[in-house]
């Protein structure tokens, strides 16, 4: 899209937001015309001055084939009106955070308070992360958290590897394309054979995807994968 394309469709509306709506737009590819089952936004947006990058994420609660919750961020891509942004080839960072929660098929939340909100604010501490260094995530990258990725539970999940979300994919949008990066969870063996290169990352993604093809995060899992 040219910037006369894009003043004609979205400008002379201080409420546009191209890349919000693009976002907006794959969702109901997987999930149609359906709201999520909960938004958390922030109170002040970070371009003026506000403390959370990430100004919007959404959660969306799946029935099968394994129930769980899937959490999508809005903040790591250009997502308002902005004609410096048309010829990117990325958008801002070109990415969005993804990640995918196991729930147990007997307790699925009844209500938006009772969904979980860690998976937020880890998005946003690693949202910090990317703003601050100027270092971003892409496929495979890979993160020791130096403790459980839910702070203060007892779970093995002490790692990260990064992923293009199975669903959601890669976008092209008015700003640049924007790839779905999903956080997946792994053990701390896992995530340190990758710092000291006893097995590779492909390795470790196949065994993932082996073990969930949705890379679906459980938190109950004790067992290596690789």
């Amino acid at each position: 899209m040219d910037l006369t394309a894009y003043k004609n469709t979205f400008g002379g509306t201080e409420e546009a937001a191209p890349g919000w709506n693009a976002i907006d737009k794959q969702l109901a590819s997987v999930y149609g015309s359906r709201d999520p089952d909960a938004h958390w936004g922030t109170m002040l947006k970070y371009m003026l001055g506000g403390p959370d990058p990430i100004d919007g994420t959404s959660a969306y609660i799946v029935h099968e084939p394994t129930p769980h919750i899937h959490y999508v961020s809005y903040g790591m891509s250009e997502l308002y009106y902005n004609e410096d942004a048309v010829d990117w080839e990325a958008s801002k960072w070109g990415f969005e955070f993804t990640f995918r929660l196991k729930l147990d098929p007997n307790a699925i939340p009844a209500r938006e308070e009772d969904i979980p909100v860690w998976p937020v604010s880890l998005m946003q501490n690693l949202a910090r992360y990317v703003f601050d260094s100027e270092r971003w995530f892409e496929h495979l990258h890979f993160l020791r958290t130096n403790g459980p990725i839910e702070a203060e539970r007892d779970t093995a999940m002490r790692g990260l590897l990064f992923a293009l979300d199975p669903q959601l994919g890669k976008i092209d949008t008015p700003h640049g394309t924007v790839e779905f990066i999903q956080m997946v969870g792994t053990t701390e063996y896992e995530v340190t054979g990758l710092y000291e290169k006893t097995h590779t990352r492909e390795a470790l993604f196949e065994a993932l995807k082996a073990y969930d093809p949705l890379l679906i995060t459980d938190m109950s899992r004790t067992t290596e994968l690789i």
